[in-house]
């Protein structure tokens, strides 16, 4: 997974700070936008967690900081409400003129709040999902309303908002006070899912309540059972991301798999020079993977090496082969690892026998069984895990047969 750092300008000129993360291949099926918790930014573990696993589930997400927090330009008393609406809007403008229309909005706490507003003025968002947010603007005048007397428009005044000085002033608050949420929500009519953890000291539960109740189907509700405000816990976070992406499937189909005709073979591999180093997509007729080489020999290590790929088939079927000899046998076998390893290696190293100089392939496979089995049980399912099918081709004389296909017209 690559995360690429951009700029972006906002309508008032300043440059807002920002990350596009991108799934394994480079090659999202959706782009979506993450707006984060009041004074937060986008480098929150939370923020980072559910925009990776937004990843995973083939979107590229782009995380970007608020007009005068983390590393954007700006003052925070700048950052009025409307002021994080009209940056997720150029965000989105920004997005959809560089990559693709980003047709999913995430809003953490106040962030939450912030894209319902921007959702229902953009045409390209096909869904929306909030985590801890309030059902009004001014809910998060309790952080610092104690702290602050009547303030003119222009007249600042500091305040201290989790530990850490902030310059507000009165319009400021007046914006807060002014957003008609009840209103937006009301008739924002795109698919909706809400997050809350029920014991959020921050932002209480009520406010998923009222959302919820204000918006109309289709919604849905989640319950973040003994997580807190900002998702401290990274199971909270990525259980999240996760949950957003396999429900954001029902409201923005993935794109079809559009892979070239294998013509009757297996599978292809595909290289597209103009775009890529060594990164390789691999598509059979259900399945797509992405190879690469690491780093340290010139690649973008977006996904296993040629020869990861090579054991991981031998892995995979000596794990298969063992399971069912073992089921058959009805033997007490609960789980399995299988640990492989290529490398080269010198023919006399291998062979004291062999008089070459040469380098021959060497391939390393253990294996840990997990289950009550006795050591009789052990040693068989070591041979048979020698007998699995792609064991015995790599072990074997293989012929190859390479063909050159007529160009493409």
């Amino acid at each position: 997974m690559k995360s690429e750092n951009i700029e972006i300008k906002n309508r008032n000129g300043h440059s807002l700070n920002a990350y596009l993360e991108l799934p394994a291949n480079q090659k999202p099926n959706h782009f979506a936008i993450f707006a984060h918790c009041f004074t937060c930014n986008s480098n929150l573990n939370a923020v980072r967690n559910i925009s990776r696993s937004l990843a995973n589930h083939g979107f590229g997400v782009l995380r970007f900081d608020f007009t005068g927090l983390g590393k954007s330009a700006g003052s925070f008393a700048d950052s009025h409400f409307s002021a994080n609406v009209s940056d997720l809007i150029d965000v989105h403008q920004y997005m959809k003129e560089h990559y693709g229309a980003p047709k999913l909005l995430v809003g953490h706490s106040l962030g939450g709040a912030a894209v319902l507003v921007a959702a229902s003025q953009l045409a390209d968002i096909q869904a929306v999902a909030t985590i801890g947010a309030p059902a009004r603007a001014d809910h998060v005048k309790h952080l610092f309303i104690d702290q602050v007397t009547d303030l003119s428009d222009e007249q600042e005044a500091e305040v201290r908002i989790g530990g850490r000085p902030f310059k507000i002033n009165g319009g400021f608050i007046k914006e807060l006070e002014q957003s008609d949420m009840d209103q937006v929500i009301g008739s924002l009519r795109k698919p909706l899912l809400i997050f809350h953890a029920p014991m959020d000291l921050t932002v209480g539960i009520e406010n998923a309540h009222q959302i919820y109740q204000l918006a109309h189907h289709p919604k849905s509700f989640v319950s973040l059972d003994g997580a807190d405000h900002l998702l401290s816990d990274k199971k909270d976070s990525t259980y999240v991301g996760d949950m957003i992406g396999m429900w954001v499937d029902r409201y923005i189909p993935q794109q079809k798999n559009q892979m070239l005709d294998p013509v009757g073979e297996q599978l292809v591999a595909h290289l597209n020079l103009k775009e890529n180093n060594f990164t390789t997509t691999i598509q059979t007729a259900h399945h797509t993977l992405v190879a690469d080489e690491p780093a340290s020999v010139g690649g973008d290590d977006f996904g296993p090496s040629p020869y990861d790929l090579l054991v991981a088939g031998l892995a995979a079927c000596s794990a298969m082969t063992v399971k069912l000899y073992a089921q058959r046998k009805e033997w007490p076998l609960e789980e399995l690892y299988v640990y492989v390893t290529h490398d080269k290696k010198h023919e006399q190293d291998l062979d004291p026998d062999q008089k070459g100089k040469g380098f021959m392939d060497h391939i390393t496979k253990k294996l840990k069984f997990v289950g009550d089995l006795d050591e009789q049980q052990r040693q068989r399912l070591m041979e048979i895990a020698s007998k699995c099918p792609v064991h015995k081709t790599l072990e074997s004389k293989v012929v190859f047969e390479t063909e050159l296909l007529e160009k493409e017209a």
